[in-house]
């Protein structure tokens, strides 16, 4: 009986998840911040989330734009004025090493957060800690063909308050507004207006729709974050399937006459919208293009559709 219980234990331990943490590999209960630091009172800290994506026939485990997320990374560092060494060669190594540890082979989403350690003020430039947290990870909103948005009654961060383009935890307080007031009205999320009244983003994703046969997503000044996605997105429109994309500012009623419109970024990937507040799009349906873009991104992102074209966005990981 005693052996028996040492291994389930053993079992038990050996699939407590692993964190890299201020240069070790430790459990998530070892990995503790001081409760004074800047980034526990005030939310100082800038962080990237990346997909990674397993093959099964390949048995292999692909990071998709590392390397872009880690320089997207180190660019709101310097927005923030954080000061450390970190570099992106060193970032990309505990990367890997973190998803080693835990022996992943299954799709994942994986947190870097670089935060403002110790015990300064909110002014504070260091010291400056890195944590890597890895988590298996399938598709958000599963289990719906779209999902149903309404157009938030907050405003989204612009360049002249908390410049949306620095991928800072404090930014995300804007999209946490908004979210809660979706759900709380019975949606499953929304679409946030600029301070011109212009169409920016969702919490955390970036928006595209689609009218007379072309794509619209809005411009970068239109208080939109730099999304890796949307820029891969906007090729795959354009050199694949073949629609002309127009990037520009959008009314609010050009969402409620759309034929389509879908949710773009990391943790979302590629989500359908089917109806924007009492509108519905496309009839309640997921639209073409949608479809066509879902399944084409999926099959590049696991490595399966002309790899030497795509392969450089692909980071193998075992």
């Amino acid at each position: 009986m005693i052996y028996f219980l040492h291994l389930i234990w053993g079992i038990m331990l050996s699939k407590t998840p692993l964190i890299w943490f201020k240069g070790k590999i430790l459990t998530r209960e070892e990995a503790n911040i001081n409760v004074l630091s800047p980034t526990s009172q005030y939310g100082i800290n800038v962080f990237e989330g990346i997909r990674c994506y397993w093959n099964e026939d390949r048995q292999q485990l692909f990071a998709f734009k590392l390397e872009e997320h880690l320089k997207r990374l180190l660019n709101s560092a310097k927005l923030l004025k954080l000061e450390h060494n970190l570099d992106l060669d060193f970032i990309k190594k505990a990367f890997i090493k973190t998803i080693h540890a835990n022996e992943f082979k299954e799709d994942i989403i994986v947190r870097i957060t670089l935060f403002l350690d110790g015990e300064g003020s909110w002014s504070s430039k260091k010291p400056v800690s890195m944590f890597i947290s890895a988590i298996p990870k399938g598709r958000y909103y599963k289990g719906k063909e779209g999902i149903r948005c309404c157009v938030s009654s907050w405003r989204r961060i612009d360049d002249t308050t908390l410049p949306p383009r620095v991928k800072a935890g404090a930014n995300y307080l804007n999209s946490r507004y908004a979210q809660l007031e979706a759900m709380d009205s019975g949606y499953d999320s929304c679409i946030l207006l600029n301070k011109l009244g212009m169409v920016a983003e969702g919490p955390g994703a970036c928006v595209f729709l689609v009218r007379d046969n072309k794509v619209i997503t809005p411009n970068i000044t239109s208080s939109i974050l730099e999304s890796i996605n949307r820029k891969f997105i906007i090729h795959l429109i354009t050199e694949e399937l073949k629609f002309k994309v127009e990037e520009r500012q959008i009314d609010r009623t050009e969402l409620y006459i759309s034929e389509e419109i879908f949710f773009v970024g990391t943790a979302v990937e590629i989500t359908p919208i089917i109806q924007i507040d009492t509108f519905k799009v496309n009839n309640g349906k997921v639209g073409k293009i949608t479809k066509s873009l879902r399944n084409l991104f999926f099959e590049i992102v696991r490595g399966n559709y002309k790899l030497d074209t795509y392969k450089k966005f692909l980071t193998p990981i075992y």
